[in-house]
C-alpha cells in the first residue's frame, strides 16, 4: 500500500497555501504564466495547475522556483506541508515519525517506498483502481518525495529486511524491474542502509500474518510501530508493543541471510532478469 490518496482542497489547505505562494511571488516578480514558462523551461499549464492547487510538483521544481524567485527554501517546505494532504490522517502520522526517525527497522513484502525508483512507483500505483493521471502523478511525486530524508546530515540508520517473495514478483516492464533490482543492490552498498533478503526456505516466522513492520527510534529514544496491510495501517506507541515487535523482528533478522549473502542473492535474481 505505502499509502493512499486522500486528496485536500479546502481553502486554508497547504496545497492552496503553496498554489497561492507561487501566484503572489510570480505577479510580484511581474511575469506572466508564458513568460515564467519560457524562462524556467516548465510547461505554461503545468505551472498554472501548480499556482491553482490542482497538481504536486517534485521537489526538483521547487527548488528551482526558489532559485528563480530567490526565496531560499520557502517553496520547498510549503511543498513538503502540501505533500502530506496526499496521504491519509493515518499515514501521515507515519510519515512525520518517519521523516524524524535516526534509527529504521523494518520488514517489508513489498519493495520499500523509501528504496523505490520512480519508474517502478508509478507502475505499481497505476494498479491502483480508479486512479486517473492526475493522481498517479501526485502519489508519484509524494512517495519519491518521502527519500530526502535518506540524504539528512546525519542520515538515518536504516535495516530493511525483504520478504523474496518481493524479489519473485516482477512489474510488467522487465526494464522497470531491472533498474529496481539494480537500485536495491545499489542502496545496499550505502553505509547507512543495511538489506537483509528472508528466504522463502526460512518457513513460518514471527511476523507471518502480520503484513510490512517497521520500527522507527527518534533521537530522545522514543520509538513507535507500524503496521501495514493491503489497505490499512495501525500506529502504535506503548512500550509494550515496541518491544514485542522488536524481538519479532529480531527473530526474523536471524532467519534472513546475511548483508552479503542478501546482495548476491539480489545480483542472481538479476541476472534471470536482464533488462
Amino acid at each position: 500500500m505505502d499509502g493512499q490518496p486522500a486528496r485536500q482542497d479546502t481553502e486554508d489547505s497547504a496545497r492552496s497555501a503553496l498554489g497561492s505562494t507561487l501566484r503572489y511571488l510570480r505577479e510580484k516578480a511581474g511575469k506572466s504564466l508564458s513568460q515564467l514558462a519560457e524562462d524556467t523551461n516548465y510547461d505554461k499549464s503545468y505551472l498554472y495547475r501548480l499556482e491553482a492547487g490542482e497538481r504536486i510538483s517534485k521537489r526538483p521544481v521547487m527548488e528551482d522556483l526558489d532559485t528563480y524567485y530567490e526565496t531560499g527554501d520557502l517553496l520547498v517546505r510549503l511543498w513538503k506541508l502540501a505533500r502530506m494532504e496526499v496521504f491519509k490522517d493515518g499515514y501521515k502520522l507515519f510519515m512525520r515519525y518517519e521523516a524524524t526517525a535516526t534509527i529504521m527497522h523494518k520488514y517489508m513484502l513489498t519493495i520499500p517506498g523509501l528504496l523505490q525508483t520512480e519508474a517502478y512507483a508509478r507502475a505499481v500505483l497505476s494498479l491502483w483502481p480508479g486512479r486517473n493521471e492526475e493522481d498517479l502523478e501526485e502519489q508519484v511525486a509524494a512517495r519519491i518525495g518521502r527519500q530526502d530524508l535518506l540524504h539528512r546530515e546525519p542520515s538515518p540508520n536504516i535495516r530493511v529486511i525483504v520478504d523474496e517473495s518481493v524479489l519473485r514478483c516482477p512489474v510488467a516492464d522487465q526494464k522497470v524491474w531491472a533498474d529496481q533490482l539494480a537500485h536495491l543492490r545499489f542502496s545496499a552498498e550505502q553505509p547507512s542502509i543495511t538489506l537483509q533478503v528472508l528466504p522463502l526456505a526460512a518457513g513460518f516466522h514471527a511476523l507471518k500474518g502480520y503484513g510490512s513492520l517497521s520500527l522507527l527510534w527518534q533521537a530522545d529514544g522514543g520509538g513507535v510501530v507500524y503496521l501495514e496491510g493491503n489497505a490499512s495501517g495501525e500506529l502504535l506507541d506503548e512500550a509494550a508493543d515496541l518491544q514485542k515487535y522488536r524481538l519479532a523482528y529480531d527473530q526474523v533478522r536471524d532467519l534472513a541471510l546475511s548483508p552479503s549473502e542478501s546482495v548476491a542473492f539480489i545480483e542472481r535474481v538479476m541476472e534471470e532478469n536482464p533488462s
